[in-house]
C-alpha cells in the first residue's frame, strides 16, 4: 500500500446536465421524464430522411446562463457541428454538437473541502443532444426508447484540476448547486439530468507529465464517483508497479463490486469526423443579449458563501455546506432573521437537521422559526445544546412552539449553581469508589459522576456550571 502514496490522480470531468426546457432541442416533442417508451419522439428525433433541425432558443439562454453562473466568457458568435459516431441508441447515427466554437469557455468554480479551498477550471461548456436509452431484455434482446433522443443537454468540461476524489465530488456538489440556483436544470441524479464521465490518470508525485487516461463513463451518484475513482486509481498504481501498461479506453463502473471493467478503446476528437452541421444556422449571441441573461441570474452560491462568512461568522466550510443547495440557503435566511446566534443556528442545521434528513426526505420538517427559537434559547442558557439536538428530533414534523414545548415538559436548563452542587455531591456519596479510583490517578473516573447529574437532571444541567463544580471538587482532593 506504500506505493500508492508515491502516486498522485489526475482527474477531469465531463458533466452532462439536461436542461430544464418543455420541448426538445431541435423539434417540439416533449422533455418529460418517465413517459411511456417511444410516445415523445417525432420524425426530426428520430432523423428520419428529409427532416430538419430547428434550435430552440432556450437552449442557448440557459447554456449561456449557465456559462455566465461558471465564471466563463461567452462565444458571440458559435456553430453546430456533428459528432460521427456509432450511436445505437441515437437512430441518425450521429450527434449535434459543438466542435471549436463552444458557446461558453475559460470558466472556473472555486470547491471548499476540509483542506482548504481551491480554484477547478472550466475548459468550455456546449450544447448538444442526448441519445435514446438501451433496453436490456432477457427474451426479447435489446430494444430502444427514443424518448431520449434529442433531449437538450449542456455538456461541461473541466480542466484536469482534480485531485482527489473528495474535490470530484466538491467540486460535482457545486456545479450541481451553480445550476439549481440559474434553474436551467432539475439536476436530478437518479433521473439521469446530472450525470458525469470521469478521465482519470496517475502519475508520480512532483512529475509534471500526465499519464495514459481512462474514462469512466455515465456516472450518477456521489458516492459511486468516489467508489469508482477510488478504485481506478488503485487499479492504475498497481498495473503501473507490475509492468503493465495503462491503455486508453472507456471502463464501466460495476455498483455491485464496485470495480471497473474495460468498455471499449477511447477514441479522440479525430475520431469523430466533425464538421458543420449543414442544416443549422451559426449562433450569434449578442452582447446585449448576454447582458440582458445576465441580470435574471440570482444571488449564486460564492455570493452567499461570502455573504455567510462576513455577516454570521460561519466559517467556510460550514457556509459552503448550506448554500449546496439552494433551498437549505433559503431556509437559513429565513431562519437567522429571528435569532442572534447564527452560529449555533448552523451548528444545528448541519449537524442535526442534516442528519435527519434523507435523499428520499430532503425535506427539513422543523420550521425556520421554530429552529431559530432553538438556537435562541440554547444561546441565552434558557437550555443546554444537548436538550436543543433533542427538541430538534422530538418537534419534527410537528407544529409546536419550542419555548411552549419547553416550560410545558420543563426542560429549562438549570442555571442554579447550588441546586446543581447539590445533586453532584449526591451523585458522590452514593459512589464512592469513583473518588477512591480518582485518587489513585484514573483521572477519567470522575466523568461518570457529570453523567450521573445530568441523567438525575434530565439532562438539563448547565454543562459550563457543571465543569465549574467538578473542578472545584477534584482541586479539594489534593
Amino acid at each position: 500500500m506504500n506505493m500508492i502514496k508515491d502516486y498522485e490522480m489526475v482527474i477531469g470531468l465531463e458533466v452532462h446536465v439536461e436542461l430544464k426546457t418543455k420541448t426538445k432541442i431541435f423539434c417540439s416533442c416533449p422533455t418529460t421524464f418517465g413517459a411511456e417508451p417511444n410516445t415523445h419522439v417525432c420524425p426530426v428525433c428520430l432523423g428520419l430522411p428529409g427532416t430538419l433541425p430547428v434550435l430552440n432558443r432556450q437552449v442557448v439562454d440557459y447554456a449561456i446562463k449557465a456559462g455566465l453562473a461558471t465564471n466563463c466568457s461567452i462565444t458571440e458568435f458559435s456553430k453546430s457541428d456533428r459528432k460521427n459516431y456509432f450511436y445505437p441508441d441515437l437512430p441518425k447515427a450521429y450527434q449535434i454538437s459543438q466542435y471549436d466554437l463552444p458557446l461558453c469557455q475559460h470558466g472556473h468554480l472555486d470547491i471548499e473541502t476540509e483542506k482548504g479551498s481551491k480554484r477547478i477550471g472550466i475548459t468550455r461548456i456546449h450544447i448538444e443532444e442526448d441519445a435514446g436509452k438501451l433496453v436490456h431484455d432477457d427474451e426479447y434482446g435489446t430494444m430502444l426508447d427514443a424518448n431520449r433522443c434529442g433531449v437538450p443537454l449542456i455538456e461541461i468540461v473541466s480542466e484536469p484540476d482534480i485531485r482527489s476524489a473528495e474535490e470530484a465530488v466538491a467540486y460535482l456538489k457545486k456545479l450541481r448547486a451553480v445550476i439549481l440556483y440559474t434553474g436551467v436544470s432539475d439536476c436530478k441524479m437518479q433521473e439521469g439530468s446530472m450525470r458525469a464521465d470521469v478521465n482519470l490518470s496517475v502519475r508520480k508525485k512532483g512529475t509534471e507529465k500526465f499519464g495514459t487516461r481512462t474514462e469512466m463513463k455515465n456516472l450518477n451518484s456521489f458516492t459511486f464517483i468516489a467508489k469508482a475513482i477510488e478504485y481506478e486509481y488503485k487499479r492504475q498504481v498497481e498495473a503501473i508497479e507490475s509492468g503493465e501498461e495503462i491503455v486508453q479506453e472507456t471502463r464501466r463502473f460495476d455498483q455491485a463490486s464496485g470495480k471497473t471493467f474495460s468498455m471499449r478503446k477511447k477514441e479522440d476528437a479525430n475520431d469523430y469526423r466533425y464538421f458543420p452541421d449543414p442544416d443549422l444556422a451559426p449562433i450569434i449571441s449578442p452582447y446585449q443579449h448576454i447582458l440582458e441573461l445576465k441580470a435574471q441570474i440570482p444571488e449564486l452560491p460564492d455570493a452567499r458563501k461570502a455573504k455567510y462568512m462576513e455577516k454570521y461568522g460561519l466559517t467556510a466550510y460550514d457556509a459552503e455546506m448550506i448554500v449546496e443547495d439552494m433551498d437549505i440557503s433559503d431556509y437559513f435566511e429565513r431562519a437567522v432573521k429571528n435569532t442572534s446566534y447564527s452560529k449555533i443556528l448552523a451548528n444545528l442545521l448541519i449537524g442535526d437537521c442534516f442528519s435527519i434528513t434523507t435523499a428520499e426526505e430532503p425535506e427539513i420538517k422543523i420550521s425556520p422559526e421554530a429552529l431559530a427559537k432553538i438556537a435562541e434559547m440554547t444561546g441565552a442558557g434558557d437550555i443546554n445544546s444537548s436538550t436543543g439536538k433533542k427538541l430538534i428530533k422530538t418537534l419534527w414534523g410537528k407544529d409546536i412552539d419550542p419555548a411552549l414545548y419547553v416550560t410545558e415538559n420543563n426542560l429549562g436548563q438549570i442555571n442554579d449553581k447550588t441546586l446543581l452542587k447539590s445533586y453532584f455531591d449526591k451523585a458522590v456519596e452514593s459512589n464512592p469508589k469513583v473518588v477512591s479510583d480518582y485518587k489513585a490517578g484514573k483521572k477519567a473516573a470522575i466523568k461518570s459522576i457529570q453523567g450521573m447529574v445530568m441523567r438525575e437532571t434530565g439532562g438539563r444541567a448547565n454543562p459550563q456550571l457543571l465543569n465549574e463544580i467538578t473542578e472545584e471538587f477534584t482541586a479539594s482532593l489534593i
